[in-house]
Parts: structure tokens; sequence; C-alpha cells
């Protein structure tokens, strides 16, 4: 759920709150003790405590001091955590939830209740609010209309300072709760520059805001997906940023805060993606865990049995020479770390557009390069390793030559890989390393044997 900024008073002593007098004071039933531990608390510090409960935890506590989960503490709370409570709030708790929060932070509540739940939610709402929030749901998650906030500061070109300061001061709780920007509008309600707050309360009240105001929009489409955007924002070094209507209208905004977690969100999903997991939350169970990391247990199954295929077909070499036995994993493995190594780098590349169609042969031969120039230095270590364990010199130089060769391979397929997923339109964080994997394991395994088999016996 998207973090915003709260004013409520951070109590430091409670960040040595133990969890355990928590815990104690529900099992207790001391609504006293539970409110002196948290009533002064951030409503950060309030969901990273309760995200620690059990769910029989939780139920107690809300039953115990339902006001301690106020608006603010709903919006710092995980998705899933929310999807739990919500349940166990009353439903004029949580209308008048929706109704404090901005408009982002309302949908994301909204969209966690079940189909009932949410109707009388949404019957309760003021009209407005009701139809900002539907009008949100309509877009897909993960999509910049989901995000945005309905709540912003618009202001006519042919406006003074003056004009805008007066609005903005008689607008009262009609303001959004954090924005940064004045959006100066024409007749159409279409955006032609923005206003940095500061800027406004620097100028003369006289002078027009067409005078002073930025032309150099990012402008936001609904439908752009939310990863697009926190690329716009990491690029732009955005604070806020305007997002429009299929008509080109204003229709809202998006804050940097947002974004925070949305690029937190991204990052993480694109590292356990590598792992092939997915993020095991406080409230997810043994088989839901099982569920989403089984599949690519499945796959890498299949691949270890493919390089074992690959081995069976060297067996009699092996057994003739128990040396290949000893010395095979090595250059697999080795040849993996190369792999990982080059296929990390490219993700990295792809996720901030580093990596694009214009650069990317230059890129293949930097890490083809990289690759060969690495192998040669742990060819030359192994070599001498293999030879003053085994005193066998052609053992030596033909390990040597497969690490090389594995070595080059396993660094083009780092950056091909990932790149032809990429072409494919699938997901090259998702799939990337088993395919790698695979590869330096069966190149280095046939590439090992095979050149065994022919110079060796």
């Amino acid at each position: 759920m998207n973090k915003q900024f709260d004013h409520t008073e951070h109590a430091p002593e409670f960040e040595y709150a133990n969890i355990d007098a928590l815990r104690a004071a529900i099992a207790a039933g001391d609504r006293a003790q539970l409110v002196s531990i948290l009533g002064r608390a951030h409503p950060a510090d309030i969901a990273d405590r309760f995200e620690q409960l059990s769910t029989s935890e939780r139920e107690s506590f809300v039953e115990m001091a339902p006001e301690i989960i106020s608006p603010s503490v709903l919006a710092e709370l995980e998705d899933e955590v929310v999807e739990d409570i919500l349940p166990l709030l009353a439903p004029k708790q949580i209308t008048d939830a929706v109704i404090e929060l901005d408009s982002d932070d309302a949908t994301q509540i909204i969209e966690e209740l079940n189909d009932e739940h949410r109707e009388k939610v949404l019957a309760a709402l003021p009209k407005r609010d009701r139809e900002e929030v539907k009008a949100s749901l309509e877009f897909d998650e993960e999509t910049a209309g989901r995000l945005m906030q309905r709540e912003f500061v618009a202001a006519p070109e042919f406006w003074t300072v003056g004009h805008a300061v007066d609005h903005m001061r008689t607008q009262g709780e009609n303001l959004p709760d954090l924005f940064f920007d004045v959006y100066v509008i024409d007749a159409h309600f279409h955006p032609l520059g923005n206003i940095p707050l500061s800027t406004l309360m620097r100028s003369g009240r006289e002078l027009p805001l067409n005078k002073i105001m930025s032309t150099n929009l990012t402008v936001i489409n609904p439908d752009m997906d939310q990863e697009d955007v926190a690329y716009l924002f990491e690029k732009y070094d955005l604070i806020s940023a305007p997002v429009v209507d299929v008509d080109g209208r204003l229709s809202g905004m998006i804050t940097v805060d947002d974004m925070f977690e949305v690029i937190q969100d991204e990052h993480t999903e694109d590292m356990l993606a590598l792992a092939g997991v997915n993020e095991a939350g406080l409230s997810d169970t043994v088989f839901s865990t099982v569920k989403a990391r089984a599949p690519w247990l499945l796959v890498n199954l299949l691949t270890a049995i493919c390089a074992s295929f690959v081995i069976s077909m060297f067996k009699e070499e092996i057994s003739k020479l128990v040396a290949l036995a000893v010395l095979m994993p090595i250059v697999a493995s080795l040849g993996g770390n190369t792999g990982i190594q080059a296929l990390t780098v490219a993700i990295r590349a792809l996720v901030t557009r580093d990596l694009t169609s214009a650069n990317a042969w230059r890129v293949i031969r930097r890490e083809a390069m990289a690759a060969l120039m690495n192998g040669l230095i742990f060819a030359v270590l192994l070599a001498g390793v293999t030879y003053i364990w085994f005193r066998d010199p052609k053992l030596s130089l033909v390990i040597g030559a497969a690490l090389i060769f594995n070595f080059l391979c396993a660094g083009l397929a780092g950056i091909l890989v990932p790149l032809g997923l990429k072409k494919a339109g699938a997901d090259p964080a998702v799939a990337s390393s088993v395919f790698v994997t695979t590869v330096t394991d069966v190149i280095g395994f046939f590439a090992f044997l095979g050149m065994a088999a022919v110079f060796l016996l």
C-alpha cells in the first residue's frame, strides 16, 4: 500500500518497544497497556508492529482498540495485511478512512474488499468520493490510473500569483494532503505547465502565472505501467507529474512518495524473479509459498536431468579416468558464476533502459571479451592446480581449454538470453537464470568431457 507522509508525533521511545510487550498486552486483554505502547507512535511504526503479529493476535488487537487502526495506519500496511483485517473493521470505520485519505490510497483500500463489502462501503460514500474510486478501479492494476490521486491544484494561465495563493487558502480540506506543484491549464483543462510551490511563494502577487511556469512538463498517460512511470520520475528527477485523460485533460497527479514504493517493489520483484521465487509475506502460508516456488524447482529439475544426460554420454571415459569426475564440477561451477554475473548486469541494464537495441551489440562484445579474458586468467590457474594435483600435462591443457570455452559461452548466454526473452515479449528477470544455468552446465560438461575423450583416452 502506498505510504504517505504524516505529521503524527513520533515518540522516540517507541523504537525500543518490545514486540513481546505488545503481545503480552493483547494476551492479557490489557487495552490500556496496548494504547500506552502504540498511542503516540508514528503510523508507520504501528503498521510495522501490527504486521509482526499473528492472525489471531491481529483479530484481538482490532477488537480491543480498533481506533488505533487509523486511516494513516491503513495506508502504511501491506496489501495482504489490509485484506485480512478489513473484514474485522466496522463499515463506518472503513468509510471514514476512505473519505479522509487521498483518492489513490482510498482506492487501494477499496480494492482489497470482497464484492459484497465493497458495495456497502461505496454506497455509504459521498457521491464525489464514490465516483472517484470507481473511476480509479476501472484502470488495470499497476498502472498510473491506479496510482494517481485525483486531488490536485490547477489554475488558469491568466491568473496571477496572488489569485493562486488566495484560491489555495480558501480551499482548506479540498486541497491534497501533499502536493508540490500548481498546474497551469488552458480553457479546456489541458496542462500547459507547472509551478513549484517554492517558485510560487518567492514570486510577487501581481506576476502572471504564465510568466513563471515551466513548460517542460512530463505528462503521464493513465494506462502507463507503473514501472514506466517510475522510470520517468527517476530519469527526469520529478517530484510530481500530471496525469491526463484520453482527450489530454488534466485528471490527476502522481507524487514522488508513491514512486518510492513502486521503485522498491519493482526492484525487489526483479531480484526475486532471478531466483525463481516470489516475496514471502508475513501472512503467506506454507502452501502458498510451496505453490509459488515448486514450478521453478520443476524446471530446474528438468534442466538438471539434461546436464546429467550429457554426463552419462561419457560414463565410460569417466570410469577410465576418475580425475574427470573430480574436475568437471569446477568447469560447470565457474561457468555458471560467469553467466550469472553477465545476466545480473544485463537485467539491471534492461530495467533502467540503459541496454537498448542501439547499443546491444556493443554490450554483447564487451561481455564476450570480459568473459574470454576471465576465462584465460582462470584457465591458467586451474591448469596449474590440475597439474600439481594429477601430474598430467594433457589433462591440464584440456581443462584449461574447456574452461575458456565455457566462460565465453556463459558470458554470451548471460547477455543474449535476457535480450532474446525481452524481444519475445517475456519477462527476462523471471526465466533467464534457468536458461543461463542450463547452458553453462551442459556446455561445461560437454566441452570438458568431450575434449577429454578425444585427447586423453
